[in-house]
Parts: C-alpha cells; structure tokens; sequence
C-alpha cells in the first residue's frame, strides 16, 4: 500500500490507515469501542500540530492509537476505584426505614407545622412566602407593602421563634 505523503488530507489517511488500527484495536477492545477509538486517533493526530514532516506515518498513527488505549485503561481504572470504593470505618450507614422511623418522623413534621402556625401572623405570612414559595426578600416586602428590612426583621423573628419552640418540645 503507498504511504500517503504530509500534504494529503487526515480523510485519504483514515482510508489509507484505518483498517489497520481497527484489526489493531479489534484485537484489544470490544468491537462496540472500535470506532470511539480509532476516532480519537485521527483527533491527536489532528491536534498534534505537527511542524516537521513526519517520516513514519503509520508508525506515528500506532504509537497514538498505542497512548490512546493506555488513556482508555487508565479512566477505566479510576471509574472502576470510584465505583467500587470501599466503605470508610465511621461512615453513617443510614437506618433502613423501619415503622419506628417513620413515626418519628411524622410527628417532627407535625411539630414544626404546629410551630409555624404558631408564629405572629404577620411573621407567618413573611416566613412562608419566603420559604414554601421561594420569594425574594424584596418580592415579600412589595407583596405585604412593608420595607425590604422590615422582612428581614420578620424571617428573624419567626426563626427564632421556630428554633425556640423546637427545643422547647424536646
């Protein structure tokens, strides 16, 4: 087979060469990643910006294709160290739902509702339109017609009086 010479495009070479590295990588690889590779081939050799003449072209080619299976193995190896970490002595394990579980945390949850309903109704309104519709300082204050720290002064209160009346239950 000719050497396609420098000044020829990266396509007449992907013709010329390609079916060497795919026995090449057929040959290391799943058939599925084939292409994938011979692929990023052809785009380090692209990117390469090579000055000089390279005299061994397929050489050239075999010794990219040969970094790009080491690059493929090595992400390989650290998604499969990620994926298969071990467990660290100390790490919390959370506890497997159990109807114990579940009681407490329904009565927590009517805990808190009942300590919202409890706030002054000015605080009330301000906490929930902050927290349960997600608005801006600034948007509470235009919707009740009060002072951007007038609402700041009213979330402080209420979580205040939220934490206070928490602890007092416990």
């Amino acid at each position: 087979m000719p050497l396609p010479s420098q000044d020829r495009d990266f396509g007449t070479w992907m013709t010329a060469y390609g079916p060497g590295l795919r026995r090449y990588f057929r040959r290391r690889v799943p058939e599925a990643d084939v292409d994938d590779l011979i692929q990023d081939v052809f785009v380090r050799l692209q990117s390469a910006q090579v000055t000089a003449p390279i005299r061994n072209v397929e050489g050239y080619l075999f010794a990219i294709a040969h970094n790009v299976l080491i690059s493929r193995y090595r992400r390989q190896t650290a998604r499969a160290a990620f994926l298969h970490d071990e467990w660290v002595e100390g790490r919390d394990v959370a506890d497997p739902l159990s109807p114990e579980r579940i009681a407490i945390g329904q009565e927590e949850y009517r805990r808190v509702v009942a300590a919202i309903r409890n706030l002054p109704p000015r605080a009330r309104e301000a906490f929930e339109l902050h927290r349960f519709e997600n608005l801006t300082y600034q948007a509470i204050a235009q919707r009740m017609g009060i002072a951007r720290d007038s609402v700041k002064e009213l979330m402080h209160r209420a979580l205040v009086r939220l934490a206070e009346e928490m602890e007092a239950d416990r």
